[in-house]
């Protein structure tokens, strides 16, 4: 695909075909992740690729019920300490922001789906995956095949967040000053 039109076609996946992601393809989008920029290139993002059904389950909790369907699942992390901070933000979620957006774009340029998920219990998280306590979890994101056909849970979430919509360009862009 070109970039503008997997840009274009990308979007949050909330169900997904009872089909394993192969792995060089999970190499593949990794590797777009790897190759993000960050503050001072210190690379402090890392990702935790979780295949095992039962920890996926106990991801999804009672928060994100239809994660359980996902092939995979990705925690994004980040050390904090290895990133910097200037006008009183913390540019280790930038750098996490970053790596995620190119991770999703690979993603969907191999025909596979993935949904930032922001709702979760990071010490839960860090617990049942053994991440080590002075490194925060971003984000999550599963991994596969978009199923057929959209559930009723997406289309649902989609509508209540406007997922479909977008601002007109004129609203979003200032040109020398605001």
């Amino acid at each position: 695909m070109e970039f503008m039109d997997v840009v274009a076609v990308r979007k949050s996946v909330r169900g997904y075909a009872e089909r394993e992601v192969e792995e060089e393809k999970l190499a593949g989008i990794l590797e777009a992740a790897r190759l993000a920029p960050s503050w001072a290139n210190r690379q402090c993002c890392k990702y935790v690729v979780v295949k095992d059904k039962a920890k996926i389950k106990e991801l999804a909790g009672g928060i994100n019920p239809w994660l359980k369907q996902a092939p995979v699942v990705l925690a994004a992390c980040a050390d904090p300490d290895a990133s910097g901070s200037r006008n009183g933000m913390d540019y280790f979620l930038v750098d996490v922001g970053i790596s995620m957006q190119q991770l999703i774009l690979a993603a969907t340029d191999l025909g596979l789906g993935t949904c930032w998920i922001g709702a979760f219990d990071e010490a839960k998280v860090k617990k049942l995956l053994g991440i080590p306590p002075k490194v925060k979890v971003v984000a999550l994101t599963p991994v596969g095949y978009p199923a057929g056909k959209e559930g009723f849970g997406s289309k649902l979430a989609r509508k209540f967040v406007g997922a479909d919509k977008r601002k007109p360009i004129e609203e979003m862009v200032h040109r020398e000053k605001w």
